[in-house]
């Protein structure tokens, strides 16, 4: 009977399958190994690519910028870092790259290689390029009374202030022959086969990009996928810009459509990735951390030997809860969580997880203050609130310096609950608010302070919230720390009797 292939293989074949370009980078910058994705982004054969230096392979321009992080990342500054950056080709072309690299040190701290993940977004690049030429083009059309360019590679559309749409070019007309197969009648906001960025849930009206337009909004890379049939579908990050009349007036809205399909496979492909490799580590290290436990209930060990065993379960433990991490991020990007309500008490709740935070609290000299009432009753997923709290108050008590102070409050306001962790930290910059939700994204001040983490607790976390049919605000400022809000539905409905 053929043996399966064993851990090891498994790993190796999905490094090599997957459609992200994947490297080991040695500490002086040469390249070990490299994947058949990057290969093909590249132009290059494996043979080519090991032994190149990464600085060889990086546009001139861009240089600079990847040799600091590059240092800092080696020198201990930083555990890892990500830049948008131009890659040269074997033919000499430019390729625009979306960089992921991580540092694995040995025990001792000692670099051993870096690990490079990178996903081509140079079509992105040039679409977004396209629409702000193209935004200002329309425009000056829209006042010649000209007609729209059809030899744009990026659907266009201008809709006037009631939504009525005036003219589209070419390419737009192709999403919209699959987004509307019965036609479409020329409005906006209607509905068809058009799905949010999660490829199964179905854009309502107040939702849809051209609805958003009409009511003056403007944005960039609101993704949706359009088309009823998955092998055939196309995923559009859509941007949208006001027209305004001489008077300042709104006048309508044009509104770009950038065919994003391979990215977002690309992604979904990267998640799929994150959810087998975190499998494939949960067994070995569920194994190693029982036999640390077999190891700690002997009375025959020194003292030292006891001690380098706390530190080896201690960072097992940290590991595996970044596995856990990466288990849920990849399956709540899938859809809400599961969840399973029962009556709790909140006060209750964030009691026992002040009680647990207390300890690492008091080592880092940072002050736990609580604001709850007696009792505060509702219906949650007790395990999932509480997982929320936790990540809240954890970040809170990292994010501030001894001295500060981390404050928990609770209270009901009507149909709603309110959970608010407040901390005297670093806070964080108003360009870094909108993307601290986003999966590993980190702040820059928490990467300049080499503050651990991956990036994954707020993303979790709001799912979470989300499944319950509340909402995260976060308000914060550098230096002036930072506020979360949790609010949560005060009551949950009765399930319909069967």
């Amino acid at each position: 009977m053929t043996q399966p292939p064993s851990a090891e293989r498994l790993w190796q074949l999905t490094v090599e399958h997957s459609p992200v370009g994947m490297t080991l980078v040695r500490p002086d910058g040469i390249l070990l190994s490299a994947n058949r994705a990057l290969c093909s982004m590249l132009g290059f054969t494996e043979d080519e690519l090991q032994g190149r230096r990464f600085q060889t392979l990086t546009h001139p321009d861009d240089l600079p910028t990847h040799l600091r992080l590059y240092d800092e990342t080696i020198a201990g500054v930083r555990s890892s870092y990500r830049l948008t950056k131009r890659c040269v080709r074997s033919d000499g072309s430019t390729l625009w790259g979306d960089l992921s690299v991580a540092v694995l040190r040995d025990d001792d701290g000692t670099p051993l290689h870096l690990i490079g993940q990178i996903v081509d977004v140079t079509a992105l690049r040039e679409d977004r390029e396209r629409l702000a030429a193209a935004v200002e083009l329309v425009e000056h059309q829209r006042r010649m009374g000209q007609a729209i360019l059809d030899t744009v590679d990026l659907g266009l559309l201008l809709i006037d202030r009631e939504g009525h749409y005036e003219e589209w070019n070419r390419r737009h007309r192709d999403f919209l022959s699959l987004a509307y197969p019965e036609g479409h009648h020329g409005r906006a906001g209607q509905l068809g086969e058009v799905y949010a960025a999660d490829g199964t849930t179905r854009v309502a009206h107040d939702d849809m990009p051209t609805a958003r337009a009409a009511r003056g909004e403007e944005f960039d890379d609101y993704r949706i996928w359009v088309g009823a049939d998955p092998s055939a579908r196309r995923a559009l990050s859509v941007s949208a810009r006001s027209v305004r009349d001489p008077s300042g007036g709104f006048a309508g809205a044009v509104l770009g459509y950038g065919d994003v399909t391979d990215l977002m496979r690309a992604v979904q492909s990267r998640d799929d990735f994150l959810a087998a490799v975190s499998h494939e580590l949960r067994t070995p290290l569920t194994s190693v951390l029982g036999h640390l436990e077999l190891l700690a209930d002997r009375g025959d060990l020194l003292d030292d030997v006891t001690r380098q065993l706390q530190v080896v379960r201690r960072n097992s433990l940290r590991l595996q809860h970044l596995v856990a991490d990466l288990l849920l991020s990849a399956q709540h990007r899938e859809g809400n969580p599961v969840l399973s309500r029962a009556a709790s008490d909140l006060s209750d709740l964030l009691r026992d997880a002040v009680e647990s935070a207390t300890p690492v609290a008091a080592a880092q000299g940072v002050e736990l203050v609580v604001d709850l009432p007696p009792s505060l009753p509702t219906v949650i997923d007790h395990e999932r609130i509480r997982q929320v709290v936790d990540n809240l108050v954890s970040n809170a008590v990292k994010y501030t310096d001894a001295g500060g102070r981390v404050e928990l409050r609770l209270r009901a306001t009507g149909p709603e609950v309110e959970i608010a962790v407040s901390d005297t930290g670093m806070g964080i910059d108003a360009d870094d608010l909108d993307r601290v939700f986003t999966p590993f994204f980190r702040s820059q001040e928490a990467r300049e302070r080499v503050t651990p983490g991956v990036g994954l607790g707020l993303g979790i976390a709001k799912s979470i919230v989300a499944a319950h049919g509340g909402r995260i605000e976060i308000s914060s400022a550098p230096a002036d720390g930072t506020t979360v809000r949790v609010l949560l539905p005060s009551t949950w409905p009765d399930p319909p009797s069967l």
